[in-house]
């Protein structure tokens, strides 16, 4: 088995030399590299390093699938070969311009929404322990009523599943701002301004027990609890108007002036303006969402499940974070999560009927381990390394989805939370809903694998 120094001055040699490196990132599964010729790559020789599970170039980066944990050691002994590495972030600033210009959007987006889906995770993951520790069949087996539940208690739990949605905006604002090069600091004060106590809280006046402020008696003005467009929008224009103050407010006067001048503008503008408009957008949005998962007979989760990899693959997927966080606002709970579980834990399923149905150890070792990641919610190294490059595999994985989706749909699984799914995600279905989870992700194993295994692979001599 070759080292992991052997592998990395392997890859370095396949992609043309330490000299046709421009820079080199890694994420959770790939190695991105920025290169100066994409014509002096070798494609095939990469294809054919020791735990290389695919490859393939994107947005303007060559990216190399290693898997979890493996791609941090190759890159540390890339790195010992002296080849310079840079942030992902820097990756990004050369790639930038590569793509089309709505896939330019997209990715924008996901840079601003990824830093903060921890937080939410785990909020779904609190949401998920509150509704598990207060069920009356758990209570039972210690004596306990839901009655027997202090104030106290329910109020801790609420410190948990609460805080990062009504603070949103601020996380928002903070991340927009730093992504668009502002000051994240003055991106955070000012989403903390756009769920100021002082302003008609959201959640009350949606519920028609609060009245908005009505300036100039027809600018509704409120708080945004929860809200993402209205955050989003007012840290990439505040991000710019920091700039154009920055440019023209004295040195002497920059650390006091600058931020003064950029909350001033932005909490006017972001009350008065962005906020009511896009507060509507995101109901519109919402409204959409909705009409779609809830398309009678199971339609929705046969279409999300179906389709959900197709889009991972254009990587554009990260829209999606934007419908779960409003999803989960505006319900409580979140039915996008369990056809997209799905959908991933499907192409799990046909890479393992790769797998163990495949003679040379070379496939084996490439699909088994692969097959694992996707159970655990990660399906690049699945998709890119073993069910595209035989092409009818990732076709059975998107049937098995949909077969998966359509029957989360009529049993109507509900998350607690985002960002988690197949067997990661069983904690987000602890109200009650785990098994039925449980029964929807081996629909979609079993479809998906038995497909690939009878009609979807055939051995090839040339492994």
């Amino acid at each position: 088995m070759a080292t992991n120094e052997e592998i990395a001055k392997q890859v370095i040699e396949s992609i043309g030399g330490s000299e046709n490196v421009q820079s080199i990132a890694h994420c959770a599964t790939r190695l991105r590299i920025v290169v100066n010729d994409r014509e002096k790559i070798n494609d095939e020789q990469i294809e054919q390093i020791e735990k290389v599970k695919g490859a393939f170039f994107n947005s303007g980066q060559y990216q190399i699938i290693f898997g979890t944990g493996t791609v941090n050691r190759i890159y540390e002994a890339i790195e010992s070969l002296g080849v310079s590495g840079d942030s992902i972030s820097e990756v990004k600033e050369d790639a930038k311009k590569e793509g089309t210009r709505f896939q330019r959007a997209i990715r924008t987006f996901g840079d601003v929404f990824v830093p903060i889906i921890p937080v939410l995770v785990a909020t779904g993951l609190f949401m998920g322990l509150r509704g598990l520790v207060t069920q009356e069949q758990i209570l039972a087996l210690f004596g306990l009523t839901p009655d027997n539940i202090s104030d106290n208690f329910l109020l801790f739990t609420e410190v948990l599943t609460d805080t990062a949605f009504v603070f949103l905006p601020a996380l928002v604002a903070w991340s927009t701002f730093r992504v668009f090069g502002g000051t994240p600091v003055i991106g955070l004060v000012l989403g903390l301004m756009l769920v100021s106590p002082s302003l008609p809280n959201a959640w009350n006046v949606a519920g028609g027990g609060v009245e908005p402020i009505y300036f100039f008696d027809f600018i509704p003005v409120i708080g945004y609890q929860g809200s993402v467009l209205p955050a989003f929008f007012a840290g990439l224009v505040g991000a710019k108007v920091e700039k154009f103050f920055r440019k023209r407010v004295p040195e002497a006067l920059d650390l006091i002036l600058t931020p003064f001048l950029v909350l001033l503008t932005m909490i006017i503008l972001s009350l008065f303006a962005l906020g009511p408009v896009l507060h509507v957008v995101e109901n519109w949005i919402f409204d959409g969402t909705i009409a779609v998962l809830e398309l009678p007979f199971g339609l929705s989760g046969l279409i999300v499940g179906f389709f959900h990899q197709i889009i991972v693959i254009t990587g554009v997927h990260h829209i999606f974070n934007l419908l779960e966080i409003q999803l989960l606002e505006n319900l409580g709970f979140n039915p996008f999560n369990p056809l997209i579980s799905a959908a991933i834990a499907a192409q799990g399923g046909a890479t393992l009927a790769v797998g163990l149905k495949a003679r040379s150890k070379k496939v084996k070792a490439l699909a088994l381990p692969s097959s694992l990641s996707a159970f655990l919610g990660i399906t690049e190294p699945a998709i890119f390394g073993v069910n595209l490059r035989y092409g009818k595999p990732f076709i059975m994985g998107l049937i098995g989805g949909g077969v998966g989706g359509f029957a989360a749909s009529l049993l109507n699984l509900k998350a607690t939370g985002m960002a988690v799914t197949a067997i990661p995600g069983t904690l987000l279905y602890l109200n009650n809903q785990l098994l039925l989870y449980l029964l929807v992700n081996i629909i979609a194993i079993a479809t998906a694998f038995l497909l690939t295994y009878f009609f979807g692979y055939k051995e090839e001599k040339s492994e």
